[in-house]
């Protein structure tokens, strides 16, 4: 998408020290503010230095020159597959910038997707307590043996099994792992956005994840 120019009377005063609110949309309705503000606050925030303390996974994250515009954003969301969608549980989608482009460290129009919480939760990832071994694999001590392991996207984990290498419990967990995302893409595939649903069902798990 191309760049836009701000409006003339935009406001001077930073949002995190990075985004440009402008005078187009307002933030806050009835004293709440927007959801689209919330969001777009919410992202600034995850590129700053004060958030990367608690949270290292996310350093240097930056946003993109529309998206650091809060006017641009605001007119994205409204044009987005997903966006205000609920879930079953009745909680907004989550605004993604990591399963378009895996790895990816920028909030853009061009890499951010809305997509419900049961997709988003196979995507996190826990680098530091799981250790040395692959994605989705533990030592277990007491018989020797690596597990495989698999959050099942619905706040559980499924046990795949004990096996005598990283690599073999590693496999376990990609089989497993990729399937369920194409199983649980395609329960969604009718309010998904097409290239995230693309993205899904073609989706490969590494095992340097």
């Amino acid at each position: 998408m191309t760049d836009i120019k701000l409006d003339i009377n935009r406001s001077n005063i930073l949002v995190c020290g990075i985004g440009t609110k402008g005078m187009k949309y307002p933030t806050k309705t009835n004293r709440e503010f927007l959801k689209e503000y919330k969001l777009w606050r919410g992202l600034l925030y995850r590129c700053t230095e004060h958030y990367w303390i608690n949270k290292p996974a996310y350093i240097n994250t930056v946003c993109s020159k529309n998206f650091a515009y809060y006017p641009f954003f605001y007119e994205w969301c409204h044009n987005q597959t997903g966006f205000g969608n609920k879930d079953e549980k009745g909680r907004f989608w989550h605004l993604d910038k990591d399963i378009l482009v895996k790895g990816n460290k920028v909030y853009s129009e061009d890499t951010c997707c809305f997509v419900p919480q049961k997709i988003n939760a196979l995507f996190t990832k826990r680098g530091v307590s799981r250790g040395e071994y692959p994605i989705g694999v533990t030592w277990k001590k007491s018989n020797n043996k690596f597990v495989a392991n698999c959050n099942n996207g619905g706040g559980k984990y499924a046990h795949l099994g004990c096996f005598q290498t990283p690599e073999q419990a590693f496999q376990a967990y990609k089989t497993f792992k990729e399937a369920l995302i194409k199983e649980i893409a395609d329960e969604y595939k009718e309010q998904l956005d097409s290239r995230t649903y693309h993205t899904l069902i073609n989706y490969k798990v590494e095992i340097d994840d």
